[in-house]
């Protein structure tokens, strides 16, 4: 599945739940599901700056692709950034840092969000681009 095809289906995804309230749920349900970091990767260093509560994400390059990991003390922060994991995740670098997640816009979720979760979450998305670029860099030298 390519990076569009994900964001159509998580489009599609949030169609399919009707008010915010139903989608509130779902986004903490996705929280839920992420695998949490190990204690030793939740510092200061893996810190999201910008956001509100605490959210941690790593990444690593794994045959050309990062792989993010993330956690959050924060139920529905803890939700957004899974979904973002899951966008990102197994791309190759250029495609994260040409890729915008208009899928935010899309589903109206920019709307539904208190203005610091809204900075917390273009937060995350540019330290996941800031990742992908520190990768590509990588990736060029090795070449």
């Amino acid at each position: 599945m390519d990076i569009q095809q994900k964001q159509e289906k998580i489009i599609r995804e949030f169609q399919i739940l009707g008010d915010w309230q139903e989608r509130y749920k779902y986004i903490i349900k996705l929280g839920q599901k992420l695998e949490p970091l190990d204690e030793k990767h939740k510092v200061d260093e893996n810190l999201v700056r910008g956001c509100q509560s605490q959210v941690w994400l790593i990444a690593g390059l794994e045959d050309g692709k990062v792989v993010f990991r993330a956690d959050s003390d924060a139920a529905i922060t803890k939700g957004l950034v899974a979904l973002l994991v899951r966008f990102y995740s197994n791309e190759d670098p250029d495609t994260i840092i040409l890729t915008k997640p208009e899928f935010i816009q899309k589903i109206g979720m920019q709307e539904h969000l208190s203005p610091t979760r809204s900075n917390g979450l273009l937060s995350m998305v540019k330290q996941m681009k800031i990742y992908a670029m520190a990768y590509k860099s990588k990736l060029q030298q090795q070449n």
